[in-house]
């Protein structure tokens, strides 16, 4: 009895220990499903079993996440990897690609009077920032079916998906934007329409993954690590087909969806090449389109997009997965 009362208190206090140890990370991220893993992650304990306290915040559009990590607010940052290109090449920031997470699994979202693409003509496109990520998208969608900026059509900076989702809503002034799910499932309940997914229109793409800033992942190299196997680990829960019950009750809690809109919500997000990627996977591929579609909208780079190897290090992540 003595020795179970020993062991007992030794296991309490390496637990106690183990919490007090635990590193404080400051992560923002778009509000969205597309974070599936990192809240189960967080509400399970996976984080803290890696010796992590995650501090999470929501962003309101791209400008607001990219200064608060180039200003050091936050420490890692997730969001669609064409922003890391835009801060080293606009703001000439050391940012840094370290995983991927998620292929974008949007869908080009019209007001209910448009019946194809000729009628965006003389109108105008909902974005997040006019330069970068789904915004470099949406006018390659566009081009390709012979529409230009500028002279077709005109770009509005709305906010990120939520905030486009309600303005596409409820302003008539706009025409489309690119949605992801729940808001585009949501949108279409409220009328809105879907001219094709994004992978259909367009192909492979490398969006959602993680960002830090170069110099902090040098002196912070273990604690990256930890943070990029806790949400491998995390995105392995979240994908396994025995948790989809409990990935569809996370959806419903936090964004207060319908059981039906938060079902099909995960369905998108389980949809190979389309919603999450496997182990936090990086698509090169995809991102090699990314850059592409940058050197060909912006003109960026003389139009010819340069190696990837600028702006990512999967080093970190390589060994994160050595760690599970």
């Amino acid at each position: 009895m003595r020795l179970s009362r020993t062991l007992a208190a030794l296991c309490l206090a390496a637990v106690a220990g183990t919490a007090a140890a635990q590193d404080t990370l400051r992560v923002i991220v778009f509000p969205g499903a597309h974070n599936l893993a990192l809240m189960l992650g967080m509400e399970r304990g996976i984080f803290a079993r890696h010796g992590l306290k995650i501090e999470l915040e929501d962003t309101p559009n791209s400008q607001a996440l990219r200064t608060g990590l180039a200003e050091g607010r936050y420490d890692i940052a997730h969001a669609v990897v064409d922003n890391a290109v835009a801060m080293v090449e606009g703001a000439k920031h050391d940012a840094l690609i370290v995983a991927g997470e998620y292929a974008g699994f949007n869908e080009f979202m019209v007001r209910p009077e448009i019946t194809g693409f000729a009628d965006i003509r003389g109108k105008v496109l909902a974005v997040d920032a006019p330069n970068t990520a789904y915004a470099l998208v949406a006018k390659k969608i566009l081009k390709d079916q012979g529409l230009l900026e500028g002279r077709d059509y005109t770009v509005r900076a709305v906010g990120g998906t939520l905030q486009r989702a309600q303005e596409l809503i409820a302003n008539p002034d706009l025409a489309a934007s690119l949605l992801n799910a729940p808001f585009s499932i949501t949108a279409k309940a409220q009328g809105l329409k879907s001219l094709g997914r994004q992978r259909d229109l367009l192909g492979p793409y490398q969006a959602g993954g993680v960002v830090v800033m170069r110099p902090w992942a040098q002196r912070n190299g273990d604690k990256l690590e930890r943070y990029l196997a806790a949400c491998i680990e995390s995105m392995r829960f979240a994908t396994a087909p025995a948790n989809r019950g409990t990935a569809v009750a996370m959806l419903v809690a936090r964004f207060k969806l319908p059981l039906q809109v938060a079902e099909q919500t995960v369905d998108q997000l389980m949809a190979p090449g389309f919603g999450l990627a496997p182990d936090m996977r990086f698509d090169m591929e995809g991102f090699r389109a990314s850059l592409a579609l940058r050197a060909e909208i912006e003109g960026q780079w003389g139009g010819t997009p340069p190696a990837p190897d600028r702006y990512i290090d999967l080093s970190f992540y390589e060994r994160a997965l050595k760690r599970l």
